[in-house]
């Protein structure tokens, strides 16, 4: 059983930063390859992917986050990072991390249906 969970929200100023932890446990965590993801969901809208990265090191990122966001992985403390740069208004939303045994191949984008496990979710507030 692989367990999610993150931490670090909260509120911050448009062009302010924010870094949010994401760890990860569980056999499929601590064995072998595995991949971590953060999404975000605002209401009435569609969980987005935001960044994801695989056990190389290798990262992905939306476009609306590129240059600004950084996707970071401890491997051997399994605990994955966001940093969040440059904020904007539209960044506010619920950030969840989300991990998966394996290897990740992002031709399709950052998807949810690629990921397995799921974080409670953490909110970011960005003010104008």
């Amino acid at each position: 059983q692989v367990q999610v969970s993150e931490s670090g929200g909260g509120s911050a100023q448009a062009g302010g930063a924010l870094r949010l932890s994401c760890e990860a446990s569980g056999y499929g965590i601590t064995r072998g390859a595995y991949y971590i993801g953060w999404f975000r969901e605002v209401p009435g809208k569609a969980r987005e992917g935001v960044a994801t990265i695989d056990s190389d090191g290798l990262a992905s990122y939306a476009d609306s986050v590129k240059g600004r966001f950084t996707i970071s992985k401890d491997n051997a403390k399994a605990i994955a990072y966001l940093q969040m740069n440059a904020l904007k208004p539209e960044d506010t939303a619920i950030y969840y991390c989300a991990a998966n045994p394996g290897r990740l191949d992002t031709i399709f984008g950052i998807r949810t249906i690629d990921f397995g496990y799921w974080g409670q979710g953490t909110q970011v507030t960005v003010s104008s």
